[in-house]
């Protein structure tokens, strides 16, 4: 080998490592990785402006959790559902007394947002903030179909309140952050407890005597306990997107099973309680049957999902929107229609005296119609004649709820128990 070419060679050897070199200071690394990623941690996670890791939900609860009221309500004679779970969930005592709960400021002007069950039946209610400050509440309206409740009180502070948000954004596994004064004995007001949506549009909810008619809880795994009840269940964002109610549980504390209602339920019918204390409610004018598989199939249905039409009061606005029996309706001003507990809440907390549109199908064939919906207890005022005629049928906002009896029980295969069908 000449002069030259060894001179080649090791200039060529030079560059190898030199290039080697590149590869280990660079930390390269060119081995096989496995096609299993850690996409994200476990649980959310921020960075302060120290650079420490920290709990998103830091930020949000300093931000909401001087909006959070304690309530107690005072009974001057026994309740008369102080067995209802509603009031031992709520640890109302037995005889007249005062009963505790929680609430939370949704306005700067003293509004309060609370559950009915909170306050139903009391003589006297009282509000102490965050800051310690105690004050007389009013009630200014109540609806125990939903559950909610709005009382009024006159700060003389400056007050924090929690906006609204949207419940029909939030999936399940979202995180959600739920607020309240647990086992008021204890002391324990504006604890603060972390969990995940674990369910959406709970209905057919069993609480006994108090329960509520219209259904739409969120479910969520976290903590709600006795006292809780009228706390808002927030959002990332840090606005409310349910008021806490109660709880399933077979020893009376959680066990990760709590519901809140949703707070675009609450956002309906708030200005009726703040305007006139109660609930205007919509109303359609229909007698509905629930969807069985071979309807769903024989309308084209992709899913078991909407409301039959079994009857339609005459002029009523179904009527007028040309709704006729044997139709199927699958979607409701713009949101799908999956059973009839849902169906209800959307007729009962949609706008009145305003065009809504009505999916349906028809003979297989979806079509579309507007309606425009009216007061029941105005339309009913109006037109008591087909409210008072002879028939076994219980409706309300187009349900229709018929006496369980024994020849019911053996059309359908069921052992016989007395109720409502």
């Amino acid at each position: 080998m000449g002069t030259s070419a060894r001179f080649i060679s090791f200039i060529v050897l030079g560059l190898s490592f030199i290039f080697l070199g590149f590869i280990i200071a660079s930390n390269l690394d060119f081995t096989p990785k496995s096609s299993a990623q850690i996409t994200s941690d476990p649980y959310p996670v921020t960075v302060d402006a120290n650079g420490r890791y920290c709990s998103p939900f830091v930020g949000i609860v300093e931000k909401v959790t001087d909006a959070v009221v304690h309530i107690s309500a005072e009974h001057d004679v026994p309740n008369r559902y102080r067995d209802d779970i509603f009031w031992r969930f709520f640890q109302v005592p037995q005889g007249p007394s005062k009963s505790f709960g929680s609430g939370f400021f949704f306005r700067e002007d003293g509004y309060i947002l609370t559950n009915n069950h909170v306050v139903s039946g009391a003589q006297r209610v009282s509000v102490r903030t965050s800051s310690g400050y105690q004050y007389d509440a009013t009630i200014v309206g109540t609806d125990p179909q939903t559950d909610l409740a709005v009382l009024k009180v006159e700060p003389q502070e400056e007050i924090n309140f929690i906006p609204f948000g949207n419940s029909n954004d939030i999936r399940v596994g979202d995180w959600v952050i739920a607020i309240g004064n647990p086992f008021p004995e204890q002391g324990l007001d504006r604890s603060v407890t972390v969990g995940v949506i674990s369910a959406k549009g709970r209905s057919n909810l069993r609480f006994g005597e108090g329960t509520p008619r219209f259904q739409d809880y969120i479910q969520t795994d976290a903590s709600i306990n006795p006292g809780n009840s009228g706390g808002p269940l927030v959002g990332l964002d840090g606005n409310a997107i349910g008021v806490n109610a109660a709880i399933s549980s077979p020893t009376g504390a959680s066990v990760g099973i709590g519901f809140a209602i949703p707070i675009n339920l609450a956002r309906s019918i708030v200005p009726d309680l703040i305007a006139t204390g109660r609930v205007s409610r919509g109303w359609l004018g229909v007698y509905l049957a629930e969807i069985t598989e071979a309807e769903a199939r024989m309308q084209g249905l992709s899913a078991v999902r909407g409301v039959g039409i079994e009857s339609v009061f005459e002029g009523s606005p179904a009527d007028k929107a040309g709704i006729t029996e044997g139709d199927i309706l699958v979607d409701f001003n713009g949101q799908e229609i999956t059973d009839i507990d849902q169906f209800s809440v959307l007729v009962a907390t949609a706008p009145k005296n305003e065009e809504i549109q009505i999916g349906l199908m028809r003979r297989g064939k979806y079509m579309a119609v507007n309606a425009v919906l009216v007061d029941r207890n105005q339309y009913q005022l109006t037109h008591s004649e087909q409210f008072s005629r002879p028939t076994d049928r219980l409706s309300w906002l187009g349900m229709e709820l018929l006496n369980f009896s024994e020849d019911i029980a053996r059309q359908i295969g069921s052992d016989f128990f007395p109720g409502i069908y």
